[in-house]
């Protein structure tokens, strides 16, 4: 009985020449006779075998230290069975091809093993199929590896297109922060600046025809003023200073006004204390989606519910709407979904989309608790720190008047 050899890689593919297909083989067997009969039938398969027998549990284990390329294992052992043991490999991780070799195994037994990992089973009575039976037992262990590396390589190229997105839209909502600053700053000073100096003309006008270019002037500026107003909103709303209930509500309202829709807004609390970072997906959510009912569903209801319960802030956007087709959501460049997906994935959420004839309902769920409010403080460390405001009661989206 030859003893493996110490060299040989992890479950190493069995390298066929004109000598036969060498393989290091295990095999769980307290009998010698019957270990002997194994390596016949191995070797008349065509398989040179560097096979190691052992019969105690203790030198099994022993044993799993090294690499095999099979194990064979008989059912029945003084202490041990098979069964226990391809637990102990399954356990350990290990993917080596597993054969039963017994000389009585029951159906209910067979079927055990193959449901807990084993990949066949044989009779020491009719052994003439045990070469065959390695040899694609081998093949099908390759296949499934290659399958499993195949699997983890897609899922990692997934996560990480995952943080891309989260990074893109991390320094998208950065930039757009930083824009509204300087909107505020620089354009809104030079506004109010330039309303004065139109203020003192016209008090010092010396015709009515200068007084009146002076007032057209003040209305441009206004104009401008309301413009640089709607513009900051669009790209960081300070509404959500004042609470992501009142900021939803706030938008639902104006969303109400823009577009002659009925919309119904509902909310199981009036204030909700939340991880920075979930406000603005929150708020961003709910825009996007109203834009989506304004643009494409052809509704004249909409309702908007906000809830939170078992740790879960939930935001629902209904609408009576001709649907969504299964087309729609398979669109190569339907990007405002696919956006939605993305935003939620950056607070550790997800949405939820149900689409009918007669309407289209979306659900934002993001959890409120665990590893995921972390993620977003990492994330966007400066989104929810706003300059200090003045009081602007004609405006709450206001960054002070300018």
């Amino acid at each position: 009985m030859s003893q493996p050899s110490a060299s040989a890689p992890l479950h190493s593919q069995p390298s066929a020449s004109s000598h036969g297909v060498r393989l290091r083989v295990l095999h769980l067997e307290d009998n010698e006779e019957d270990h002997e009969l194994v390596a016949i039938h191995l070797h008349r398969g065509g398989i040179r075998a560097d096979i190691q027998r052992v019969d105690t549990e203790a030198a099994f284990a022993d044993a799993l230290q090294q690499e095999w390329d099979l194990i064979l294992s008989d059912y029945n052992l003084p202490g041990y069975s098979g069964l226990a043991a391809l637990d102990k490999v399954r356990a350990m991780g290990k993917l080596v091809p597993f054969i039963l070799v017994s000389g009585e195994i029951g159906e209910d037994i067979a079927v055990q093993a193959m449901r807990n990992g084993a990949n066949d089973y044989l009779l020491k009575s009719n052994l003439a199929r045990l070469a065959p039976a390695a040899l694609l037992a081998i093949e099908a262990n390759r296949t499934r590896i290659a399958k499993q590396r195949a699997d983890h390589a897609l899922s990692r190229s997934r996560q990480q297109l995952r943080e891309l997105a989260q990074h893109l839209q991390t320094s998208i909502e950065q930039e757009r922060a930083a824009i509204a600053r300087e909107i505020h700053d620089d354009v809104g000073g030079a506004l109010t600046a330039v309303k004065f100096d139109l203020a003192w003309i016209a008090r010092h006008a010396g015709s009515p025809q200068i007084a009146e270019r002076v007032q057209q002037a003040l209305e441009a500026v206004n104009h401008a003023h309301e413009a640089s107003q709607r513009i900051m909103h669009n790209l960081r709303p300070a509404i959500l200073e004042q609470g992501l209930v009142a900021a939803l509500q706030w938008m639902t309202d104006r969303f109400a006004k823009r577009t002659g829709l009925q919309v119904a807004f509902r909310t199981s609390q009036e204030k909700i204390v939340l991880p920075p970072g979930v406000p603005l997906v929150a708020y961003r959510f709910a825009q996007e989606a109203l834009t989506n009912v304004s643009k494409h569903a052809q509704a004249s209801r909409v309702s908007v519910d906000v809830t939170q319960a078992g740790g879960v802030l939930s935001i629902e956007v209904t609408d009576n709407g001709r649907g969504l087709s299964t087309e729609d959501l398979a669109k190569a460049r339907s990007f405002g979904i696919r956006g939605l997906h993305e935003r939620a994935e950056t607070v550790g959420g997800w949405v939820d989309i149900s689409s009918n004839p007669h309407g289209t309902t979306l659900i934002l769920s993001v959890p409120l608790s665990g590893p995921e409010n972390g993620f977003i403080d990492r994330l966007l460390p400066d989104l929810d720190a706003e300059p200090t405001q003045d009081d602007d009661r004609d405006d709450p989206t206001a960054w002070g008047k300018l």
